[in-house]
């Protein structure tokens, strides 16, 4: 099944960029490009991707605005959108999970990244980035109410003593590949694990999972910088 995108820039040169790089893989296909948030939901419409790679700034209606439309349509709802931008800070990457987005990459990813990234989120998986993760969790940190827990610490009994491996690991930004290669099992195994643990604790993305991994102490939090 090829995957169908629609790219989201107000950069000619970087949309091109990327057609090149999406349209060079025998299972994806760029179906249109759009130079900002207005084009995008009316270009989503039109061509019902199967993922919009998604800029934030970008004039007229931006990124955040174009993927909250998206999101929130009826008549696009195996529409999702992978937000591709050079700005990872923490109320972006808030704000677009908010919204709806699947995804988050920084633009700084390497073409097998942008690759694995689309089909991440085309295979219905949230994928963050090492950067959004960590602008997520000090997210949390900066605004959490001290000693507030989303769910106390005894509700991780649920889960097995791998499935809190999983977890502890994707709390610290690591991919299913990069987690597969250091438990030494399958990227299928690895996603098993996050959704059972996902349906075990109740929470709908992967995004909820990183928080109660912090809210819970399953992973402490790196010292401040100096």
């Amino acid at each position: 099944m090829t995957i169908r995108v629609l790219l989201a820039d107000d950069q000619a040169l970087l949309r091109a960029t990327f057609r090149a790089l999406i349209d060079s893989c025998d299972d994806m296909e760029v179906v249109g490009e759009a130079s900002n948030g207005r084009e995008a939901v009316e270009l989503a419409r039109v061509h019902h991707p199967d993922i919009v790679v998604m800029d934030i700034r970008m004039p007229g209606t931006d990124g955040l605005t174009a993927t909250a439309a998206i999101c929130d349509d009826p008549g696009l709802a195996t529409t999702r959108v992978l937000v591709l931008t050079t700005f990872e800070t923490e109320e972006y990457v808030a704000r677009a999970l908010y919204a709806g987005a699947s995804g988050f990459l920084g633009k700084d990813v390497t073409v097998d990244e942008l690759h694995t990234g689309i089909r991440t989120v085309a295979h219905g998986e949230t994928l963050l980035s090492s950067g959004a993760t960590r602008s997520l969790i000090t997210r949390f940190l900066t605004t959490r109410t001290p000693g507030a827990h989303l769910v106390p610490p005894a509700r991780l009994a649920e889960l097995t003593v791998r499935e809190r491996e999983v977890m502890a690991l994707a709390a610290e930004g690591r991919s299913n590949t990069e987690i597969a290669d250091d438990l030494g099992i399958s990227p299928l195994t690895v996603r098993t694990h996050i959704q059972r643990a996902m349906t075990k604790l109740r929470v709908r993305d992967r995004a909820q999972l990183v928080v109660i991994a912090y809210q819970t102490g399953l992973v402490q939090p790196p010292p401040p910088a100096a």
